[in-house]
């Protein structure tokens, strides 16, 4: 009896041992491991646009310091939608990431009727960078300041016009909800597309546009046209001697879009953690903070706390700039 009671015991010590060797391999610090293979960064619009341009800088950033591919896959159509549902059929395991702007998440669902919740689907991990807008008119307009911009517009009675990249568009967004603080009136022009709008006020066929930063900043130097006010918080380190609208007489005033990564929820925590540490540590790297400038973009890399709550604040705000201006849901 003793010999087989000292055999039990020797082989739960045995046991316990084993257990002791393997159990880090199925604790929580597994996961730690990821990524294990390629990782799939899925980007809502076409190659080549400013979207597109951040995904693949945050991509490469994460392919250097993780050792695993992280692949961007361009899917367009439905306005970013189309991308957005994607993510809700993916599993949630961190190998599939979304590179979200603004737009997908606070406009498309004001406007339309979408398969997700931008609040209840997806686990916010970091933004990447934020995009100004910059209120600009034609050489020949006389306003040189914002001041005398609404002055001037007020003098018009309503009949000056302004153009657009479209309707629902968060340069068309930016402007109704500026006149709006502004009390004043102006026609509105949309267009295919931001370029083509600002094409059309430098060319003096529309007076004023609020436009995105990337595609004035090539026209600075042309004096073709003037830039009034940046509707970010604070001033933009690519025209400095440009002033905010806030600190132009209205403080309340800040549109600006985003490009930040997010997850399907549920993706683990430790996963969404790390990445969110690394987009932090590449907002302070001065050759990534460079290249975003390319784009017109400053770098954020806040954490999924203060991403979650920017998505909720401009879910409610833009929201507010379809109903100013006029936009109804499809």
């Amino acid at each position: 009896m003793s010999t087989r009671r000292n055999f039990i015991t020797s082989t739960a010590v045995l046991a316990a041992g084993f257990v002791t060797l393997i159990a880090p391999h199925f604790s929580p610090a597994f996961a730690q491991s990821w990524p294990q293979k390629p990782v799939t960064i899925v980007v809502p619009f076409a190659p080549g646009g400013n979207t597109d341009g951040i995904a693949r800088l945050a991509a490469q950033r994460l392919t250097d310091t993780f050792g695993k591919q992280f692949i961007v896959e361009n899917r367009g159509g439905a306005s970013g939608a189309i991308a957005a549902e994607q993510i809700l059929r993916a599993d949630a395991d961190g190998y599939t990431l979304f590179v979200a702007a603004l737009p997908v998440m606070a406009i498309v669902p004001a406007m339309n009727k979408v398969k997700y919740d931008p609040i209840k689907d997806f686990a916010p991990i970091s933004n990447i960078a934020t995009n100004p807008f910059v209120l600009v008119v034609n050489e020949a307009f006389p306003a040189k300041t914002l001041a005398e911009f609404i002055a001037h517009v007020k003098s018009q009675n309503g009949k000056l016009s302004y153009a657009s990249a479209g309707t629902g568009s968060l340069t068309h967004l930016s402007m109704a909800l500026f006149l709006k603080q502004a009390d004043i009136e102006m026609i509105h022009v949309g267009y295919r597309g931001n370029a083509p709008a600002l094409a059309d006020v430098i060319a003096g066929h529309v007076p004023a546009m609020f436009s995105n930063l990337a595609d004035v900043l090539p026209q600075m130097s042309t004096g073709k046209l003037r830039l009034l006010a940046v509707s970010s918080e604070k001033r933009v380190s690519q025209a400095p001697d440009v002033p905010t609208v806030a600190e132009s007489g209205y403080p309340k005033f800040k549109t600006q879009t985003w490009n930040g990564l997010l997850a399907r929820k549920g993706t683990p925590q430790d996963v969404i953690d790390k990445v969110a540490q690394e987009m932090a540590k590449a907002a302070k790297d001065p050759k990534f903070i460079e290249r975003l400038a390319g784009f017109g973009a400053d770098a954020q890399g806040n954490t999924p706390q203060e991403f979650a709550k920017m998505i909720a604040d401009d879910v409610v705000l833009w929201a507010e700039a379809v109903e100013v201006a006029g936009v109804k849901q499809q």
